[in-house]
């Protein structure tokens, strides 16, 4: 579909950090023009009048687990390790790859009405994560759980293979679970597949001081230092949470490239700690947001989460010029788009990806515009989404959903699946 935006305020995410007035272009799933309003002949089949509001490429959620929707207020308020253990592992030995497909489609609803375009899925049944993903018009990149219970180098290797030639909107990177639920005979074989592949290579990394500790006591090194020294981030990749992070840490992550992915809402939540974003943010580290599941949040809120990144950053400082609004945008926007390898998406720009969120400035939270990009991460909500487009396909638009299956079914679904374990 072919839709002219004008009249509309432009945040391009350029690096300028400036907010333009004019109109965006999309034909055939990208961006073909962006700028001052200019005459046009051509025909569209959908002219939208922003009325002022303002356009800016979709948020990118770095790190998810898209179908724990089963499991959103079900196991709360207990430590981490009680509450994998005793709660989450028995019912997702009860998951199904159907379960898993209904599940991923309604976690995709919520990210549609908080401007999320992409996300980085670690779940089972990546077939139907992908399925789920195609159908309802969204952006996935996957990445692998892999561990000693779970999944084997083989089928790895054949799921890189793959969904990186599955469809357009369907990447896959390689990736484990944690380095203290895989063996190194199965980290030593990941990194024989990221030579292989020059790949980047993804996992859990440093979530919580006890993590830290057990693998210090296990190797003399931290996870980061451990996998490192396996050549696992030879070619890239990154780590979620990165909570507590040594300066060679911090250093091993800025010297290949890698990405730190914070979670906020889940470590505030699982009291696991803060991550020190001013200090990577310091060393150059790329940085990015992830909502994690939501059996860990509950929510998966993009606006939440920048607001506790900069929030907690400024507590752990004791400083309130830590990590300013527009740096945590770039981060939800630019620096998850570049750690799921999405070269097209993160600026509006001529040949990019038709990715994208429309924002509601007619609303109290966003007046006055002293500065957009702070009304946003301060200020900003879910209520403000007004619309969201991926490739170029609105999905999402003044409350209603466009995703080729009613709502209403896979709420239905969803709770029969929980039901049915609970049961």
């Amino acid at each position: 579909m072919d839709i002219r935006f004008y009249q509309g305020k432009i945040l391009p995410m350029d690096g300028s950090g400036e907010v333009a007035q004019g109109e965006v272009w999309v034909k055939g799933g990208k961006i073909a023009y962006v700028g001052p309003q200019k005459p046009n002949g051509e025909k569209w089949d959908r002219e939208v009048n922003l009325e002022g509001n303002l356009i800016l490429p979709g948020f990118v959620n770095a790190h998810t687990h898209s179908a724990m929707t089963f499991l959103r207020s079900f196991a709360d308020d207990l430590p981490l390790q009680e509450w994998l253990q005793r709660q989450v592992f028995p019912m997702e030995a009860k998951l199904t790859g159907e379960d898993v497909y209904w599940l991923s489609k309604l976690a995709i609803l919520e990210y549609l009405t908080s401007g999320i375009t992409a996300n980085f899925d670690m779940y089972f049944y990546p077939e139907m994560i992908a399925r789920a993903s195609v159908e309802c018009g969204f952006r996935t990149t996957l990445v692998s759980s892999l561990n000693n219970f779970h999944s084997s180098l083989e089928e790895l290797e054949q799921e890189y293979q793959r969904f990186n030639h599955y469809h357009s909107r369907i990447r896959y990177c390689l990736g484990f679970h944690a380095e203290y639920t895989t063996s190194e005979d199965l980290l030593e074989g990941v990194a024989a597949l990221a030579e292989k592949y020059h790949a980047p290579v993804f996992a859990h990394n440093s979530e919580t001081r006890s993590e830290v500790e057990q693998c210090l006591k296990r190797h003399g090194k931290t996870p980061t230092a451990y996998m490192d020294s396996l050549g696992l981030f030879s070619y890239g990749g990154g780590g979620y949470h990165c909570v507590y992070m040594t300066e060679e840490d911090m250093d091993i992550f800025r010297r290949r490239g890698l990405t730190a992915v914070t979670n906020p809402g889940s470590n505030t939540k699982l009291a696991s700690g803060v991550a020190p974003l001013a200090q990577m943010m310091k060393k150059g580290v790329n940085l990015a947001i992830g909502t994690d599941g939501p059996a860990s949040n509950n929510c998966l809120d993009m606006f939440r989460e920048m607001f506790l990144a900069t929030g907690l950053a400024k507590l752990r400082e004791n400083d309130a010029a830590a990590v300013p609004a527009e740096r945590v945008l770039e981060m939800a926007v630019k620096g998850g788009a570049r750690a799921l390898g999405l070269d097209q998406c993160g600026c509006l720009a001529e040949g990019n990806l038709a990715d994208l969120v429309v924002i509601d400035l007619h609303q109290p939270n966003m007046q006055p515009m002293n500065h957009v990009a702070k009304n946003l991460v301060y200020s900003g909500s879910k209520q403000n989404v007004k619309m969201t487009m991926v490739d170029g396909q609105v999905l999402y638009e003044d409350g209603k959903f466009f995703v080729g299956t009613d709502p209403e079914e896979i709420y239905r679904k969803a709770n029969e699946i929980i039901g049915r374990m609970k049961g």
